[in-house]
């Protein structure tokens, strides 16, 4: 299913979304409406959410980064705090702002991984099985953890939501049958993640019958699935084949689905194959224009396109500080890294 749903074609008739650079004063009030456009969106998290009308989102699919596990080579990034804690703290914030937008009836899905203690390291050097693990900086071991910990952040995140005032209404493990080889060998290889569901309300709009697992049977909590690669992406993706349920099961055509988290663009693709409209964040240029190539190339039409040069710097709310910030006109290649 993950290679059909990056080919082209199947998209519902007219299937468009606008591509823009936030502003101050943004306003966004026609996402709000059935008829509205989907789009894109290039800013920081909070200040994008600040100008979307509440109660606009059926529901949002995101995995946001993770912490410890990379450095995207952005000062101020997510995942690089120097505590857990404030990591954790950063992405509450963020969560409440997609509260807000989100209906009375709706959802959150997120995904989110683990990690391991740094045992006092500064750095990670490359797993011989997977190179990309390499880290010229890492943050230090979190206050009460030991060297070799498994730090347990989705539950400490997934608590922390649940405490800030959404209900926690499942926990889905992410079985993943190819999953990476590690050379570690006092352990388990880990093989699965969590992909948590919230809601708003204690009553939201849940489809029993729109997906089902083998035999016919209810959707369960345990969903094997593949990683797909991306071939441009130099960050993890999370498959289609995990966000069609999500967006099956907590949305209906026409509904529009958050990802405040957009990287690559996967919600917003599979989104618009199941006819609904979609919105997609992301502070980093070159991941967004990623995003967007991806949705052309799948069928979509990116119309009402602003030009992603920004020659002033980018306000980081959630971190307080400021991340400098320079893209060349349209088709340049000094672009940044992820977040």
């Amino acid at each position: 299913m993950d290679e059909v749903m990056d080919a082209a074609g199947d998209f519902p008739q007219g299937t468009k979304f606008d591509v823009l650079e936030h502003t101050s004063g943004a306003d966004y009030s026609a996402l709000g409406t059935a008829r509205g456009n989907s789009a894109l969106i290039r800013g920081d998290v909070l200040q994008v959410l600040s100008s979307i009308p509440s109660g606009s989102v059926q529901t949002a699919v995101t995995s946001p980064p993770y912490w410890s596990l990379r450095d995207y080579g952005i000062e101020g990034q997510i995942g690089l705090e120097d505590s857990v804690e404030s990591f954790i703290k950063n992405l509450v914030v963020a969560f409440d702002a997609v509260r807000r937008v989100i209906r009375h009836d709706g959802t959150l899905w997120l995904n989110i991984g683990d990690s391991y203690t740094s045992g006092g390291r500064t750095w990670r050097a490359p797993d011989k099985k997977n190179r990309a693990r390499a880290m010229e900086i890492r943050p230090p071991t979190p206050d009460g953890l030991k060297p070799k910990d498994l730090i347990g952040v989705p539950w400490r995140l997934a608590l922390e939501l649940q405490a800030a005032g959404w209900y926690l209404r499942a926990d889905v493990v992410w079985n993943k049958p190819n999953c990476q080889p590690e050379s570690v060998a006092d352990r388990p290889t880990r093989s699965h993640e969590y992909v948590f569901l919230f809601s708003k309300s204690e009553r939201y709009y849940y489809d029993v019958k729109a997906v089902t697992g083998p035999n016919g049977r209810r959707l369960r909590t345990v969903w094997d699935i593949n990683t797909i690669p991306y071939p441009e992406a130099h960050f993890a993706t999370f498959p289609p084949a995990l966000v069609e349920p999500c967006v099956q099961s907590t949305s209906r055509p026409g509904d529009l689905v958050l990802d405040p988290f957009i990287s690559s663009g996967t919600t917003a693709l599979v989104a618009g194959r199941l006819g609904r409209r979609f919105l997609g964040v992301e502070l980093n240029p070159e991941y967004l224009s990623i995003a967007c190539a991806r949705l052309e190339r799948a069928g979509m039409v990116a119309e009402g396109r602003s030009p992603l040069t920004v020659t002033r710097p980018v306000q980081q709310t959630l971190l307080g500080q400021q991340r400098p910030f320079v893209l060349e006109a349209e088709g340049g290649q000094d672009q940044l890294g992820g977040s």
